[in-house]
């Protein structure tokens, strides 16, 4: 009897929506990603031959260079070597990780911290230890990919909402409380596409409300938001009323890497049962040693003045740009009512391929920022996410924003 030919699996690779987009990109010399760095990351940045003024790096703060981040990361290869070759459930784990640990509890304001070797392995980690399937996670719509990566690994059952809707966040756990199991709410702290912040008091409210749990993402908050640069928690002042906070260290800490903090027991268990933290190595010696010499300086006295010349960069950028009569995302509204700034300034283009095009413009004129299509970003929502640093200079900026004005003139014309 004649048997049907095998689906060859690779056939998707062949004929996916995207490919006539990216053929045509590659074509014209216009696709945005994989551009190659050929110098170390700063305000301003070699970028396959040419200086340009970077607009799309998370090195918030500029510690990349900063002389006492790259001693914590040397002494760290001198004592560790260049890798631990293991786990650090078994031998992957040094003194550094204790004491990073240590640190960032006490930055936090929490009884412990677990230190994952990547923010994303943070965030499935934690997900998929603590939620079942017998569990309900209430989670934006605009939380990030590795939230749903650990949601789906834990087959809890998932109720999601309209980003920062919180009517809607209020009818999940209405829903939520007929499922039967636990019940968690997982929510950005700063949404790393739009970088605008949700009503976190109002959050923590319903949850309590409702007897869930809630867990912040605060990946692009710490080391940019709130007095002590704590994340977005602190800036709202819910520190006590929120039960995990997750934060990485690719952002503003100037390393690689990921940590969850929260209660002693809670840790505790996640050490055992967390099985990205398990099952990978831990992170090079150097990115351990960076992480806490970063950490140091945004907690010494020249954190405050840090803090402060970057989101006063961040607002001279959006103010900028609004006035070339750019449409930008608000970032949203603090505890007190008044405007909150975040160093993610999105510009909203609309179209995939004239955002493209409008990037290329950029980048010929010596600046560099970042495009996110669909489905990084609803469809038709496409945009460039610009975003600034501590150690970007006033002329930096003008010469961006003059970059800005004349792109948008010449791809007007095409």
């Amino acid at each position: 009897m004649p048997t049907s030919a095998p689906t060859d699996l690779f056939a998707k690779a062949r004929d996916h929506e995207r490919l006539q987009q990216l053929a045509a990109a590659r074509e014209h010399d216009l696709l945005p990603f994989f551009r190659l760095t050929d110098g170390e990351p700063g305000p301003l940045v070699r970028m396959e031959g040419v200086e340009r003024i970077t607009l799309g790096s998370n090195n918030y703060l500029g510690l990349t260079r900063d002389p006492r981040v790259k001693a914590g990361a040397r002494a760290a290869l001198d004592d560790y070597g260049t890798a631990l070759t293991g786990s650090r459930f078994m031998n992957g784990t040094t003194p550094l990780h204790v004491e990073l640990e240590r640190e960032i509890a006490e930055w936090m304001g929490t009884d412990d911290a677990l230190v994952y070797t990547t923010g994303y392995q943070a965030n499935v980690g934690v997900l998929g230890a603590l939620l079942g399937p017998t569990d309900t996670v209430i989670v934006d719509s605009g939380d990030h990919a590795s939230i749903l990566d650990g949601i789906a690994m834990s087959r809890a059952k998932v109720r999601p909402f309209r980003h920062n809707r919180l009517d809607k966040l209020e009818q999940m756990l209405g829903r939520a409380a007929a499922d039967g199991g636990g019940v968690l709410v997982v929510v950005d702290g700063v949404f790393s596409m739009e970088g605008d912040v949700g009503d976190l008091p109002r959050i923590a409210e319903l949850c309590r409300a409702h007897g869930a749990r809630l867990m912040v993402d605060e990946a692009h908050g710490v080391g940019v938001l709130g007095a002590r640069g704590a994340g977005a928690c602190e800036l709202f002042g819910i520190e006590d009323e929120v039960d995990l906070r997750m934060g990485t260290f690719s952002k503003s800490i100037a390393s690689c890497g990921g940590f969850i903090a929260g209660t002693a027991e809670v840790i505790d268990y996640l050490r055992i049962q967390s099985r990205s933290f398990m099952f990978t190595a831990a992170a090079v010696p150097a990115a351990t040693g960076a992480a806490l010499a970063a950490i140091r300086v945004i907690r010494s006295p020249d954190g405050p003045a840090l803090l402060t010349r970057l989101l006063d960069n961040a607002a001279y950028l959006e103010r900028g740009l609004i006035e070339l009569g750019f449409q930008v995302v608000a970032a949203g509204a603090g505890p007190d009512g008044s405007p909150v700034v975040t160093p993610i300034v999105p510009v909203v283009v609309g179209d995939d391929w004239q955002a493209v095009v409008l990037w290329k413009a950029l980048y010929d004129a010596g600046v560099y920022t970042n495009v996110a299509l669909y489905p990084a970003v609803p469809r038709g929502g496409a945009l460039l996410r610009t975003s600034v640093m501590a150690t970007h200079e006033r002329q930096h900026l003008d010469r961006a924003l003059a970059a800005f004005d004349r792109a948008r003139a010449s791809t007007a014309q095409t």
